[in-house]
């Protein structure tokens, strides 16, 4: 794996390195540069030109190497000079996105001490005296494709008295970003915390603002906020996986102004070894997409794009 990732961001230092170069030379301000590629019908916002120089990004969808095409021209250099420093882009859609190999699980080795920490060592054996029987993500992309925030509300009914707290694990697809900042918002506030920044991986109390019983429900709602920009690489896929069934499960992304994706899909797989389906969705007047997942689990379900 270190051999590969050291090529990847071989390759992307050569291409910053020679658009930097080709910027200089030009004399062009990034303003000027996106106002000549707008003037050919070509669409790249000054972030992502930064982006692109500095090494933060780089192209990967074909919209955005059709534009480092037109960059070319308008830099006067040959055609294929920066083209040819980009790895071939990742697959889009269809089979080849992150999320038809297994999902990422959570390392037993690495979860297991911050379990320990937070005073939950056996969480991953004993059956959780709250059931979860509704859960709302809100996740929100910047304009930069990455992660803004994940906004969950989630609603538990006690299976016993004295239910007072709620374990959340949750990873950062990203893990070089660093863990996101976890904030209670209503109904809960956040106890014992612990993260581990080389996995992204965070596990930490959400505390109840009372103990309720047999029978009783509660909702709370907590936000995951990251910083940027840039922000975190999402490989545009948003998902949970569920240890356990849930009754309902509504999944929203909502997009910046401006930037939501040709096309959405919905995704789900039943278990660890189940057949992965697919359907398409369509976008709302609000640069939002949802799916929705009535009695569903143990498995994983999400949303991908283009």
């Amino acid at each position: 794996m270190a051999g590969s990732t050291g090529g990847q961001d071989g390759e992307r230092t050569a291409f910053a390195t020679q658009l930097r170069a080709a910027i200089a030379t030009s004399g062009l301000s990034l303003d000027r540069i996106q106002a000549r590629l707008r003037a050919r019908g070509v669409v790249v916002s000054v972030t992502a030109l930064s982006y692109w120089q500095s090494g933060k990004r780089q192209p990967e969808r074909q919209s955005s190497l059709s534009a480092v095409r037109t960059l070319e021209d308008i830099l006067d250099i040959p055609a294929g000079a920066l083209l040819g420093l980009l790895p071939p882009p990742r697959p889009r859609g269809g089979a080849g996105k992150r999320h038809t190999r297994e999902p990422m699980a959570f390392p037993r080795e690495v979860l297991q001490p911050l379990l320990d920490k937070v005073g939950a060592p056996q969480a991953l054996e004993r059956p959780h005296p709250l059931k979860l029987v509704g859960l709302h993500d809100l996740c929100e992309i910047a304009e930069d494709g990455g992660q803004r925030a994940v906004t969950a509300r989630a609603v538990f009914q006690a299976a016993a008295d004295g239910q007072d707290r709620w374990l959340l694990i949750y990873t950062q697809d990203d893990p070089a970003a660093g863990p996101p900042e976890l904030h209670a918002v209503r109904n809960c506030r956040v106890g014992r915390a612990e993260v581990d920044e080389t996995h992204g991986l965070i596990v930490a109390e959400l505390l109840f603002g009372r103990p309720i019983n047999r029978g009783e429900t509660h909702l709370i709602e907590y936000t995951l906020t990251n910083g940027g920009p840039p922000y975190p690489e999402c490989r545009n896929t948003h998902y949970r996986e569920f240890r356990r069934p849930v009754p309902e499960y509504l999944l929203e992304v909502r997009f910046a102004p401006g930037t939501a994706p040709g096309s959405c899909w919905q995704y789900s797989r039943h278990g660890t070894t189940g057949t992965l389906a697919r359907r398409p969705l369509k976008l709302d007047g609000a640069d939002g997409v949802h799916a929705v997942a009535l009695d569903f689990g143990p498995g994983v379900f999400g949303i991908d794009w283009d």
